[in-house]
């Protein structure tokens, strides 16, 4: 018989301890001077920091969580990925922004998310070059401490909570590494005053945390890049959308778990008015 899984507050609290014990391998290695980089398959990087940190996480979950199936960056693209077959699972990218970290820019960051009928319910972002941590369980938190230090008590943790899409002045977000045209496009079809680069998840946290309105995406993504910060977004009041309007659905093991355009939103007002206006459509 399957065990309960831990309440949501408790599961993201269990993310945050293996991803802070993830970071701090993480942060070995990019002290160390050699990471060891190479190219995948598909021209992206990958170092040596990338596996150990895969490495723990696993390490941890097969420990606590024995019968979740985890779908994990590096696995998954040696052909170790798990069946999922339209049941929970756990998504993990243990080193999310790889030309960030390769770069030395403080970006990157520990994703891992439990998928629940299809949607990120539950999830942590660990920068941790930057002791930043962003958790969704049964709301959406943030609070600061280092790899591999403690886990402060949860009456530290602050609530973290979206804010109304402004009519002038808006914050954007975009990535660092793949800013596009299409992306240029899109923003200038919005009031949006500022565009702050930054690059992995974090994007969406800073939408999550009320600190920015709007993060497009319309380059390739797969859904461990973007489940823990859907997650974190969600809980703090936002919604993801793809083209359509529609949340962005987790679970698409028959297209190798690959996403296609989105938008993050920090007021889903903001994402149905703008889709009923065609802001969504390119071009």
């Amino acid at each position: 018989m399957t065990e309960a899984l831990p309440d949501d507050a408790d599961l993201a609290e269990f993310f945050a301890v293996l991803a802070r014990d993830a970071g701090a391998a993480i942060m070995r290695v990019f002290h160390g001077g050699n990471p060891n980089a190479r190219l995948k398959k598909d021209a992206s990087p990958v170092s040596d920091a990338d596996i150990l940190a895969e490495e723990v996480i696993l390490k941890g979950l097969a420990r606590a969580l024995p019968d979740l199936p985890v779908v994990a960056e590096e696995a998954s693209e040696s052909g170790a990925a798990p069946e999922v077959g339209g049941a929970d699972f756990i998504l993990v990218d243990a080193l999310d922004g790889s030309k960030e970290f390769l770069n030395r820019r403080a970006s990157f960051t520990v994703n891992i998310a439990l998928i629940r009928h299809g949607a990120p319910a539950v999830g942590v972002v660990f920068a941790p070059a930057r002791g930043e941590f962003f958790l969704a369980g049964d709301k959406a938190w943030t609070f600061t401490a280092q790899p591999g230090g403690p886990i402060p008590a949860r009456g530290e943790w602050r609530l973290l909570h979206t804010r109304p899409m402004p009519e002038r002045d808006a914050v954007a977000v975009a990535s660092l590494s793949h800013r596009d045209a299409e992306t240029d496009a899109f923003l200038s079809r919005l009031p949006v005053k500022d565009v702050v680069s930054t690059g992995s998840s974090r994007k969406f946290c800073l939408v999550a945390a009320g600190q920015a309105d709007v993060y497009p995406r319309f380059g390739r993504t797969r859904e461990w890049d973007t489940a823990a910060g859907d997650a974190v977004l969600r809980r703090a009041g936002g919604i993801a959308v793809d083209r359509a309007g529609a949340p962005l659905l987790y679970g698409k093991e028959a297209n190798k778990f690959a996403n296609g355009a989105f938008i993050a939103w920090g007021d889903p007002g903001a994402a149905a008015f703008y889709a009923d206006r065609a802001v969504l459509s390119p071009g």
